[in-house]
Parts: structure tokens; C-alpha cells; sequence
């Protein structure tokens, strides 16, 4: 930093802990915070995080990148929204469950046919999934998401805390604000899915993520990592009789831009050739069952 506060709290993520130093030598990417706040209520938190300068830390992998100083960093962890609830009609996933959580989760792997473990399985390290939590990748709505994608292409709503319940295709598409993600809730209507994505290397953001499903006489293509956040086209099964039809239609319905990982052109292509996999890969499920 080119300048700090005297003294400045500074939030180690390594070692879990806050420290407390007096004008620290010059540093790279690092959050400074100058209060850390363990909330007690989300009623507390909600306050609390109206002011500009605050931010609630989820898993803050993503946060801690870059310079950043807050007057205010709000723990979760205290609220007990780091559990993943099974009830006869849904499935319940608090805001600070990580994404290792989601991919030993049985109830959630059985219900997906496995889709919720191989969307997460590349996502960086088992270390690295520990630690990030299932409200910072679906607030942050990243244009990179594996988790957003996924969660797009199911009966699936977000409970925020002022807001109530938002269908996740609307939830994508609302601007920013200083509202609570409390939990994701997977509705278990009777679904097939199949989710893909390529990649450069293993463990690298994906070039384009596809997931596709068949849920209540509809066919669901989300398409994320084009390099924008996620969005989801919904339609008639029978669309799937013509699979270059469809193939083409979905290329034309989607944007796909450039950057370093593909240019505009090679994603158009590849989606489609998931888009072709995952729908073969559904119809192997039904078999299965």
C-alpha cells in the first residue's frame, strides 16, 4: 500500500486470525481491515453491512486478491449457516458451507447423479474448496462460476434476508446490493443433469461451462464462463429430436466474448460440442434409472 492506518488490523487467511501491527512495511495484495466484527444476528449483520466501507467475508478467497482496505469485515461463522439441511422436498445450503461440503454431500450427489461432484472437483485443491463457501460463489456471480452455472440449471431459488425467495435465473440478473445470501435451496423436482466444462489445465477456470437438465417437461441449457456470468435458456424437450437444430440455436441465443484463455469463436464451438455430450449423457441417466 502507498498508505495504511496507524495502527491497521490486518486479516490473515493463512493462519485464521487478525493482526495488529503498527505501520507495516510495504505489501502486496493484502486486505487491510480495521475492524473485525463476529456478528451475533443476521439482523446485526444486515445493519452492519449498509455502510460502504463493510463487506461480509464468506470464504474471502476471492476478496483477498488485490489491495483492498475496509472499515469493517463481517464474520458469518457464528450463525450456524455452514450446514446443508435434507428435508422431503428440498435440499437446504447455508450461505457458509464450502465447496468441499457440496462435493461429499451423498443426498446432493445422488440426487444430481454425481453433477454436484464433478462441477467442484476442478475447482483449484481440496484445501482451496474447504475454504470457499457456497454464498461467496453464488453472490459473487462470477462470470468464471462452475457453481453458478450448475445451480442455474435447477429448480432452484435463494433465500436472501430482506428480499425473500428469488428464482436463481432472476438472481443473476439483479444489480448488487447490501442484502444477506442466507442459503440456496435445490427444490427436488425429479431432474437429469449433466454438467461439463473444458479447461485449459485441471485446475484452471474453466473456457466454457455447460450444464444441462430435463426437469418439468422442460430442457434447461446454462452456458457460463463465456467469459460473462451465467445465464440459462429454457426449452421444449422435443427441441431435442434435432440435435444440430438445437446445437445451433443454442450458439445463436448465447454470447460468447474473447480473453486469454479462448477467443469468442472456439467457445461458440465448444459449448456446442457439450451441449451434444450432456444431452447423450442425460439420456444414459434415464437408462440407468
Amino acid at each position: 500500500f502507498d498508505h495504511y492506518y496507524d495502527p491497521v488490523v490486518v486479516y490473515d487467511f493463512q493462519q485464521n486470525h487478525i493482526n495488529k501491527c503498527s505501520k507495516p512495511s510495504r505489501v502486496v495484495d493484502q486486505l487491510s481491515v480495521r475492524e473485525y466484527r463476529r456478528v451475533e444476528s443476521l439482523e446485526e449483520d444486515f445493519e452492519l453491512n449498509q455502510k460502504k466501507t463493510t463487506r461480509i467475508i464468506d470464504g474471502g478467497l476471492w476478496m483477498k486478491i488485490g489491495d483492498r482496505n475496509l472499515m469493517t469485515a463481517i464474520d458469518l461463522s457464528g450463525l450456524g449457516l455452514d450446514q446443508i439441511s435434507e428435508t422431503e422436498d428440498e435440499f437446504v445450503i447455508g450461505c457458509m458451507a464450502t465447496l468441499r461440503d457440496l462435493e461429499v454431500h451423498p443426498g446432493l450427489n445422488a440426487y444430481t447423479d454425481g453433477a454436484v461432484k464433478q462441477r467442484v472437483c476442478h475447482i483449484v485443491g481440496v484445501q482451496f474448496r474447504n475454504c470457499a463457501t457456497v454464498g461467496g460463489s453464488i453472490y459473487g456471480r462470477f462470470g468464471f462460476s462452475d457453481v453458478l452455472t450448475l445451480f442455474a440449471a435447477l429448480d432452484c431459488y435463494v433465500e436472501l434476508y430482506k428480499g425473500g425467495n428469488v428464482p436463481i435465473q432472476e438472481f443473476i440478473h439483479m444489480n448488487y446490493d447490501n442484502d444477506i445470501l442466507v442459503a440456496v435451496h435445490i427444490v427436488k423436482t425429479p431432474v437429469k443433469i449433466t454438467y461439463l466444462s473444458q479447461r485449459n489445465t485441471a485446475t484452471d477456470f474453466p473456457v466454457i461451462a455447460v450444464a444441462v437438465s430435463e426437469y418439468n417437461e422442460k430442457l434447461h441449457v446454462s452456458i457460463g464462463a463465456r467469459p460473462v456470468r451465467a445465464e440459462t435458456l429454457t426449452l421444449d424437450l422435443s427441441e431435442k429430436a434435432d440435435m444440430e437444430h438445437l446445437v445451433k440455436k443454442v450458439q445463436e441465443q448465447f454470447s460468447f466474448g474473447s480473453n486469454r484463455r479462448g477467443s469468442a469463436d472456439y467457445r461458440r464451438h465448444i459449448a456446442g460440442v457439450l451441449v451434444k455430450r450432456a444431452c447423450a449423457a442425460n439420456e444414459q441417466q434415464e437408462d440407468r434409472k
